[in-house]
Formats: C-alpha cells, structure tokens, sequence
C-alpha cells in the first residue's frame, strides 16, 4: 500500500429534465467518491477533466477544488459529490486527475478513471 493513494469511484446519469436533443444538448451528472486509502492525512487540492464528445470534440477544464471543497482526508476517510457535464453528442467520456498534498507536504496525482457518459440503452 502506498503512503500517498486515493481511490475513485464514480457512478454516472443522463439528465433528461435538463437535456434538449433538438438542440444537441446532453447533461449528465456524475457522483464521485473519494478515499483515501493511503497511510497519510491528505488534502485534495485541484482537478484536471478531460471531456470527449462521440465527434472527438476535447474540452479540458482546470480549477481549484471540486463543487467549492478541498477536503482533507484522513486514511479511511471519503468525500462525495456530484457534478455535472454538458455533451453536445448523445455520449461522451471523460477522465483526468486530482492534484493533491499529503499533511507531510509531499505532492502527487490521482488519476480519475475514463468513464463513459452515455444515454441509458444507447450503447450496444
């Protein structure tokens, strides 16, 4: 076991209250848990997506946090939250990484696993 790991899991929905097809609008949400399943106390502190549209269309978005926290986690310890994401194609994927600090100030990445954004019963 590493000193320094978060473990991600992520469970996914397409919105159709908030999508508009006509218009080539798909929103999804997407919950994410985080644990820490290291040995150290660590703080996540920014985050990295890279979202894919079924045409190839790259969007990349960087910020602080995620939906306003930069939990800090004990080993053991999880942080959930859902988010959102607009496609303009009925699916899509996205993955990226989590920048984080351990309380010992090492730094290190976690990666976010590519997962599929897609319509129920819409892949094959």
């Amino acid at each position: 076991m590493s000193a320094y790991d978060f473990t991600v899991t992520i469970r996914t929905q397409h919105l159709p209250e908030q999508s508009n097809p006509e218009r080539d609008n798909y929103v999804f949400s997407y919950t994410i848990t985080i644990r820490n399943t290291g040995s150290v106390p660590a703080q996540l502190i920014s985050r990295h997506w890279v979202i894919t549209d079924a045409n190839n269309r790259v969007q990349e978005v960087k910020g602080l946090g995620v939906v306003g926290h930069q939990p800090l986690l004990k080993p053991g310890e999880q942080f959930e939250y859902t988010s959102g994401t607009q496609l303009a194609t009925p699916q899509g994927s996205m993955r990226g990484e989590y920048f984080c600090v351990a309380e010992d100030g090492h730094r290190f990445e976690v990666a976010i696993p590519e997962f599929v954004l897609s319509l129920p019963r819409s892949l094959h």
